[in-house]
C-alpha cells in the first residue's frame, strides 16, 4: 500500500503491514527509517514524520513521494508532481552559504521604487528639497526688493539666471572675508569700499558699504586701517548655511534633479539617519576645503559637495554589490561621468571645484565607514546553516547585534574582516583629523599651496587675465584721497558648487 493511500484509509489505524504477512512474521524494523540512512538530500528532512502538513489540495494533485515505494511512511521530502498549483517551503539553507553582515532578506543592488510618492518616504531629501526651494524664492524676491530685478542683469548678468552675488553673500554665502582674518584687509592701510548688497554698477553710492553691510548678519568687527588688533570676522555658520542657497534657476534646478533621483535611491539604501550625516558631512568638508584653498574673493554656494558625497555612496554600492547587478560597467560607467563632467565644469571661472572634491572625499570616506562590510568581506568562517541555528533569532546585524551581543558579533568571523573593520576604523579618524586641521589652518595657520589653485581652475588666459587669478583680493588706492577699490568687482558669478 503506498504511503499516502494509508494515511487516507479509513482505518488508518490498521496495521500497515497487514498486506504482507511474511514481514508480520519476520518482525520488520519500523520503516521510518535508520540513523544511517542515505537517501536524504536534506539536512533537516528528518524533522518530519508525517504529511499532516500538506494541504488536501497538494495531495488531490498528485504529488509524488521520493519514498513512494508502497512501503515506507513518506517523510518531508517531496518533489513536485506534473500540474502541482500547490509547493511545499521546506526549511532550506539559503542560496549563499556565507551570512554578510546585512539583513539577509533585504535585495541587494539599486532600490526599486515605483515613483518619487510611492513606497518608502524619504524624508531627508523631501524636507531638504522643500526647504532649499523656499530658500531660493526668498533669494528672488529679496534680489527684487534691492536691486529691483528677480534677476541679476548689472552690473552684470548671472549666467545661472539668479540673484547678484552681492545679495547671496549678505544671506550666507561662504565668503572668507566675512569668516575669518584676510592679511590683505584686514592689514590694509586705506579705507576699503566694498560693493552693497544692491550694487548694480561698478561706481557710485552703491559701492561705498563696509565689509560689515555686505556680510550682514549683525555685521562684522570694522576695519581700522594701520592698526594690527582688529578683531577677525567670526562667521562660522557661512561652511553650513550655503548648503540651502544657490546661484540660480539653473543650478537649483540641476541640483534638485539629482537629489530627487540619485538621492532617493541613496536614502532608501543607507537609511535616512546615514543619508543625513553623509549629506552634511560631505556639504561642510566641501566649502571647508574650499575655504582654504579656492580664491577668497569667490562667493560659493550650492548643496553640490553633498551630493558629490551622496555620488560616491552610489559608486561604493556598486562595487560592493558588483556580481549582484545585471549590468555593473554600465551603472559604473553612469556615475564615473557624472563625476568627471562635474570636475571638469568645476574648473571653469567662478567655481568653486573644491567643493566637488571635499564633498566626494568624504562621502567616500563615510561610505566606507558607514556602509555595511562587502559580502565578500563580512562572510563568516561556517556556513549560514550552522551559525543561523547557532544563533536562533536572534538579532545579529549592525549596532543593535553589537549592544546585545558583542560576543556573538565577532564571533567567527575571518582574518580579512578584521582587517577591513580596522581600515575603516583608520579612515574615520583620518578624515576627522583633516577636518580639524582645515579648520585650524582656516581661522589660525592660514597656509596655502601654490598648485593647489589649479584644480579649481584652468591657467587659460581672457583679456590678459588668467583665470586661475579671479577672484584674488588685491587692493590699489585710486589716488591719495579715495578709498582703496577691489581690483576684480567680485567675480561675475558667484560659485554655484557643482552640477
Amino acid at each position: 500500500m503506498a504511503a499516502r493511500d494509508y494515511y487516507n484509509s479509513p482505518d488508518h489505524t490498521a496495521n500497515p503491514y497487514h498486506d504482507d504477512p511474511s514481514r508480520q512474521e519476520r518482525g520488520a524494523v519500523s520503516p521510518v527509517g535508520s540513523p544511517f540512512d542515505d537517501h536524504h538530500t536534506h539536512p533537516f528532512a528528518r524533522q518530519h514524520t508525517d504529511t499532516s502538513y500538506l494541504s488536501a489540495s497538494a495531495r488531490s494533485h498528485g504529488d509524488s513521494d521520493p519514498f513512494d515505494d508502497n512501503n515506507a511512511i513518506p517523510l518531508s521530502g517531496r518533489k513536485s508532481g506534473a500540474g502541482s498549483t500547490q509547493t511545499i517551503t521546506p526549511m532550506l539553507p539559503p542560496e549563499d552559504p556565507f551570512v554578510r553582515d546585512v539583513d539577509p532578506r533585504q535585495k541587494r543592488g539599486r532600490p526599486r521604487r515605483g515613483g518619487w510618492f510611492t513606497g518608502k518616504i524619504t524624508w531627508v531629501v523631501y524636507v531638504l528639497t522643500v526647504v532649499q526651494l523656499i530658500v531660493f524664492i526668498v533669494e528672488i524676491v529679496r534680489n527684487a526688493m534691492l536691486t529691483n530685478s528677480p534677476i541679476a542683469t548689472k552690473p552684470s548678468f548671472n549666467p545661472m539666471i539668479g540673484p547678484s552675488p552681492y545679495v547671496l553673500i549678505n544671506m550666507g554665502a561662504r565668503y572668507p572675508p566675512c569668516m575669518h582674518y584676510v592679511a590683505s584687509i584686514q592689514e590694509s592701510t586705506t579705507v576699503i569700499s566694498w560693493p552693497c548688497p544692491n550694487a548694480t554698477e561698478l561706481t557710485g553710492p552703491s559701492v561705498s558699504c563696509s565689509l560689515s553691510d555686505l556680510c550682514g548678519f549683525g555685521g562684522v568687527p570694522d576695519i581700522v586701517p594701520g592698526r594690527t588688533d582688529n578683531q577677525a570676522p567670526h562667521q562660522w555658520f557661512r561652511f553650513i548655511v550655503p548648503i540651502f542657497l544657490h546661484a540660480g534657476i539653473v543650478h537649483i534646478g540641476f541640483n534638485m534633479l539629482l537629489q530627487m533621483t540619485l538621492g532617493r535611491d541613496v536614502e532608501l539604501l543607507i537609511g535616512s539617519v546615514r543619508f543625513a550625516i553623509v549629506y552634511f558631512a560631505s556639504g561642510i568638508f566641501g566649502f571647508v576645503l574650499g575655504g582654504n584653498f579656492a580664491a577668497a574673493g569667490i562667493a560659493s554656494t550650492g548643496c553640490s559637495g553633498s551630493l558629490f558625497g551622496i555620488l560616491a555612496i552610489s559608486l561604493i554600492d556598486i562595487l560592493y554589490t558588483w556580481k549582484d547587478r545585471p549590468s555593473p560597467w554600465k551603472d559604473i560607467i553612469f556615475v564615473c561621468i557624472d563625476v568627471i563632467i562635474a570636475f571638469v565644469l568645476g574648473l571653469l571661472p567662478g567655481l568653486d571645484n573644491f567643493s566637488h572634491i571635499g564633498g566626494f572625499l568624504m562621502g567616500f570616506v563615510l561610505g566606507i565607514c558607514l556602509l555595511r562590510s562587502p559580502k565578500s568581506i563580512a562572510r563568516r568562517t561556517i556556513p549560514e546553516v550552522t551559525y543561523t541555528i547557532a544563533s536562533q533569532d536572534k538579532q545579529r546585524h549592525g549596532l543593535t547585534a553589537f549592544a546585545k551581543d558583542p560576543r556573538e558579533f565577532f564571533l567567527h568571523r575571518r582574518g580579512v574582516w578584521w582587517a577591513w573593520w580596522i581600515l575603516r576604523a583608520a579612515a574615520l579618524i583620518g578624515v576627522t583629523i583633516s577636518f580639524i586641521l582645515l579648520l585650524k589652518n582656516f581661522y589660525v595657520w592660514m597656509n596655502t599651496c601654490s598648485w593647489c589653485k589649479y584644480l579649481s581652475c584652468l591657467d587659460v588666459k581672457v583679456g590678459g587675465t588668467s583665470w586661475c587669478d579671479i577672484g584674488n583680493l588685491h587692493f590699489t588706492p585710486n589716488n591719495s584721497t579715495s578709498p582703496a577699490r577691489r581690483d576684480f568687482f567680485l567675480s561675475n558669478a558667484p560659485s554655484s558648487g557643482s552640477f
